[in-house]
């Protein structure tokens, strides 16, 4: 039987009790190719979020994935984070939490199967300037 990781065990009991206290728990990310986050937030390689009920929707957090949708600058967006690229998931008001090492992937090691999100990480272009055109997508 393979092992079963229980870095997501933890992520989920640590969001249920900061949510059971009244905090706001927020995710700490080291961000990857497979990491689908705002790429314009991301400073040094990481992204700290807010993964409160308030601010986020449709919120997952399973054994492979954390996903949901939340308003960057306004403007809804899918975030995809593979589980093992959380570094901690910790209370924004008292800083406690838990706090995990991301390790790099091992040399010819292939990166984990990652379900595509809809909408993508980039951000959305503003409409050109002049007459509007229409698009059909099949």
């Amino acid at each position: 039987m393979p092992d079963v990781s229980t870095k997501p065990y933890f992520i989920r009991a640590i969001y249920e009790w900061c949510s059971d206290c009244g905090f706001t728990p927020y995710l700490s990310v080291k961000v990857d190719e497979n990491t689908r986050v705002p790429t314009e937030f991301v400073k040094n390689g990481e992204i700290v979020l807010n993964v409160s009920l308030n601010a986020t929707r449709n919120l997952t957090i399973n054994n492979e994935l954390v996903q949901f949708s939340a308003r960057f600058s306004g403007v809804s967006r899918e975030v995809s984070i593979p589980v093992d690229r959380v570094q901690g998931i910790f209370a924004r008001e008292n800083g406690q939490g838990a706090f995990f090492t991301v390790e790099p992937p091992a040399a010819g090691e292939e990166p984990a199967a990652i379900v595509p999100v809809p909408g993508g990480s980039e951000p959305p272009r503003p409409p050109a300037a002049g007459r509007a055109r229409l698009k059909l997508i099949k």
